[in-house]
């Protein structure tokens, strides 16, 4: 009988008053298991297995043998927070043991910081696919990995904002009021971290300082507007809790919170003294909305002005993401959580179901999401005419949500069921692949960029064919030579011009294609790292490893899939569909769904659900409430085009 855990993390507390408490934002956990090694220098502990990044309140098995430890580290996007500790598995299963198989504690973690642990201890008997699974290193395809896609950037005044979640009670540096409100609040400049509301962000008039008093930005600002007021700030001991009017968060600490100015009397962090701008004084509010007036005097053709303004803000990035795993903040990227549920519904006359996917207006709203989700109902009305991507039957909005009405699949996912096997045979893995291109190339030749397929984004019928969902990171209008530069995708399956910041097109789809096939043939990703930087640094620069019992076929095709070179990658350069791989594959008969899938999933019921995660369908079906401020002072008409009625859901309807 071979012993493991099931371990988790539910919840990480950090010591409020620490100066840089302000700066833990969406902290997340690194776990490394390492081996006692003899060496001539005596034992030392390796890493041999890739590194795991359990999202919170989700578990992971680590089987439990003599000198194995469990490395567990808690970062933040910021990247200024490390925190770690250390757990041998022997003794951590001995008490289990004696807590009758469960333990929960607060592992202390070092230079501060605790987490909530929980462990349960489980037998299992030897050759257990379990077992086989570790052995074999698949430790990245046990949990679900989420997206990420670059966060709209809103530019004012060489400012970056950008949508962002404060934790805590912050102030905003325009009109010094508090930012309220749920979710993401308002804006921080990402080079200055000035917070502001969002409605002031017209209202701003300070040229972002970045880093140094005197940067360009600055000495334009001060030629503009002939103000050169510097601040003279002194440190200064705070009696009673005191905001930053910078970044607009508490001053932590017991004395010397921060730095006061002796003429405006402003109060700033330490950190933020270099980042303010020569306004000492000046009322922002004011001048902007001064500044407002005059201009509003000046304006000949009001009517064309305000047509330039709604192209050039059409013309910004759209974003969305849907998150479970975190990346570095060095690398300059933010995300944002769009909060997702999805029902199963009964059409009562037919006795029909399909799953309803609702989004909140108000989230969709503060992740400056409302194009993202009127690209993703556009290409879900295309899809009508490709049997393997997900089908919508209809969209409908109310004064708070928006909902997707799409036939319900409850075959499961392909990460659903690879974790089953762990690893797919030949024929059913050559077969999932083709009706995949397929797909991919009906999106291809619409115009259509994907970015974001993986195991989880492909879902399978009754009857075992595959159909691509979520089509929420999806590009338009990329025909011919059009590029795009956006940052996104699924951190595993991101492409590497991506991580180099160049231009591409839908060669991305392409290697992500190969990441995936790299998975289903040898049940492990093809790139590692302990961290998200050295995943990056992975897929930049390392050649997967192919087994020698992979066919000849597939690893040729694998080897061209991981061209770096975007122009000469297969799919992108030659047709995919002429590869060895596929010889024995009937493009015809596959297209028109005629060949049997190799695979067919348990399915007891029309409402079945077993073959998907428990943690999806444990919750109550019940809408969760909006922002009622938000959603009354809401411009409905920025989703007057949303709502839309397929032609084949008329069909039933009729019925």
């Amino acid at each position: 009988m071979s012993p493991f855990l099931r371990i988790g993390f539910s919840h990480f507390e950090i010591d409020p008053g620490l100066a840089y408490h302000e700066e833990v934002l969406n902290p997340y956990c690194a776990v490394y298991m390492k081996e006692a090694v003899d060496t001539e220098k005596g034992q030392v502990y390796k890493q041999k297995k890739p590194t795991m990044y359990p999202p919170w309140s989700t578990t992971f098995d680590a089987h439990v043998h003599r000198g194995r430890i469990m490395h567990v580290m808690v970062k933040d996007r910021t990247a200024e927070l490390k925190s770690e500790a250390t757990v041998a598995l022997d003794s951590l299963a001995t008490r289990c043991k004696k807590e009758n198989g469960k333990l929960e504690i607060w592992l202390e973690l070092k230079p501060q910081g605790r987490m909530l642990m929980e462990a349960r201890y489980y037998l299992e008997k030897n050759g257990d696919p379990e077992s086989e699974r570790e052995r074999e290193g698949l430790f990245t395809l046990h949990q679900r990995r989420g997206a990420i896609k670059q966060a709209k950037v809103h530019v004012v005044k060489c400012h970056e904002f950008s949508a962002t979640f404060f934790p805590q009670p912050t102030f905003c540096s325009v009109c010094k009021e508090f930012v309220w409100g749920l979710n993401k609040q308002g804006y921080q400049c990402r080079q200055c971290n000035a917070a502001i509301h969002k409605k002031c962000i017209d209202k701003v008039i300070a040229k972002c300082t970045g880093s140094a008093i005197n940067s360009k930005e600055t000495m334009i600002h001060k030629e503009r507007f002939k103000i050169d007021m510097p601040h003279r700030f002194k440190v200064y001991n705070y009696k009673s809790p005191t905001f930053c009017e910078h970044c607009g968060t508490l001053l932590w600490g017991l004395a010397k919170q921060g730095l006061k100015c002796e003429e405006c009397s402003m109060n700033v962090h330490h950190k933020c003294q270099k980042k303010v701008a020569n306004l000492c004084g000046v009322n922002q509010k004011l001048m902007a909305e001064a500044l407002a007036v005059i201009e509003s005097k000046q304006q000949v053709r009001p009517t064309n002005l305000r047509y330039m303004k709604l192209c050039s803000l059409s013309e910004m990035p759209s974003t969305s993401s849907i998150v479970s795993s975190t990346i570095r903040a060095s690398y300059g990227f933010l995300f944002v959580l769009r909060l997702l549920q999805v029902f199963l519904a009964e059409l009562k006359r037919s006795g029909e179901f399909f799953a309803v996917k609702a989004l909140k207006k108000d989230v969709v709203l503060m992740d400056d999401d409302v194009e993202c989700t009127m690209v993703e109902r556009r290409v879900l009305s295309l899809a009508w005419e490709n049997p393997f991507l997900t089908h919508l039957y209809c969209t409908f909005q109310t004064k708070e949500n928006l909902f997707f009405v799409m036939e319900y699949l409850n075959g499961g996912d392909l990460m659903f069921h690879i974790q089953n096997c762990h690893k797919f045979d030949l024929h059913r893995a050559t077969f999932y692949a083709a009706e995949i291109i397929c797909g991919l190339q009906f999106l291809h030749s619409k115009g259509i960029i994907y970015r974001d397929l993986k195991l989880d984004n492909v879902l399978l019928d009754l009857d075992g064919h595959i159909k691509i969902a979520d089509f929420g990171m999806c590009k338009e209008n990329m025909q011919d030579d059009v590029r795009t530069s956006t940052f996104c995708g699924t951190p595993d399956y991101i492409a590497p011009e991506i991580l180099l910041g160049q231009k591409y097109n839908s060669s991305v789809d392409w290697w992500s294609f190969g990441v995936l096939l790299y998975e289903m043939l040898i049940g492990q990703s093809p790139f590692h790292g302990r961290d998200e930087e050295e995943l990056f640094q992975s897929i930049r620069t390392d050649t997967p490893i192919y087994p020698n019992w992979l066919s000849k076929a597939a690893k040729d095709i694998l080897i061209k899939l991981f061209v770096r070179e975007p122009e000469e990658r297969l799919g992108t350069k030659g047709n995919i569909r002429h590869h060895s791989f596929f010889s024995s594959t009937d493009w015809n008969a596959l297209e028109q769904r005629q060949v049997p899938a190799p695979f067919t999933p348990t399915i007891t019921s029309p409402s079945d659900c077993s073959n998907f995660d428990k943690e999806f369908i444990n919750e109550k079906p019940r809408l969760s409430c909006a922002d009622r401020t938000l959603i009354n002072s809401v411009d409905q008409t920025m989703f007057r085009n949303f709502s839309f009625v397929n032609p084949g859901m008329v069909r039933i309807a009729a019925r």
